[in-house]
């Protein structure tokens, strides 16, 4: 006896809620019942749509990250320079209204971190995805190590800004210093 066969449109429905939830409530006290209330759907349909629990985080994981970076790319236009991918990069990500994403998103990230063999998949492209993205930015003729080199330095910066400014507040102090790194990024002709 076959089981009922996955719709994707409606499982790309319900992780997109399922996201949102996350993103407004925490991701430490993530559990099914509370998120199928929520969702007004019930707990037999989030396993079916997500599998196992840790299955859904994973889930999670890749959707934040690729809300994130489609969001970004949407501003950039067609072939942006370093400092223009740099600057929409830190003006999406430091954005008063993304805080709750980003808190998500770092916490996320450390668990990640604490599990790699389970969360291997987002963080082989939480950093691809921005590397290639800053590396095109600086053009086919920068010599790709040190394209790299950049895009890493970049990245870091950013994400340690991010942090800086989501567990300090202080968004005076870390828009200066942001202004003055992305200040320093080359912009092309």
């Amino acid at each position: 006896m076959a089981g009922r066969p996955v719709d994707h449109q409606r499982r790309a429905e319900l992780l997109d809620a399922v996201v949102d939830y996350t993103v407004e409530h925490g991701f430490s006290d993530l559990s099914w019942r509370p998120v199928a209330a929520a969702l007004g759907v019930s707990t037999t349909t989030l396993v079916h749509r997500f599998g196992t629990k840790e299955q859904m985080l994973v889930a999670i994981l890749a959707r934040l990250r690729e809300r994130i970076f489609a969001a970004t790319s949407e501003t950039l236009g067609e072939h942006p320079d370093l400092a223009t991918a740099a600057r929409a990069a830190w003006t999406r990500t430091s954005a008063p209204q993304r805080e709750a994403e980003f808190r998500l998103f770092f916490a996320v990230y450390g668990r990640a971190l604490q599990a790699p063999e389970q969360f291997a998949g987002f963080l082989d492209r939480v950093v691809a995805d921005w590397m290639n993205a800053l590396r095109d930015a600086q053009g086919a003729d920068t010599d790709p190590g040190t394209a790299t080199r950049t895009a890493t330095l970049v990245i870091a910066t950013i994400r340690g800004l991010l942090l800086d400014l989501l567990a300090t507040g202080d968004r005076e102090r870390v828009q200066d210093a942001a202004e003055t790194f992305l200040a320093t990024l080359p912009r092309r002709p």
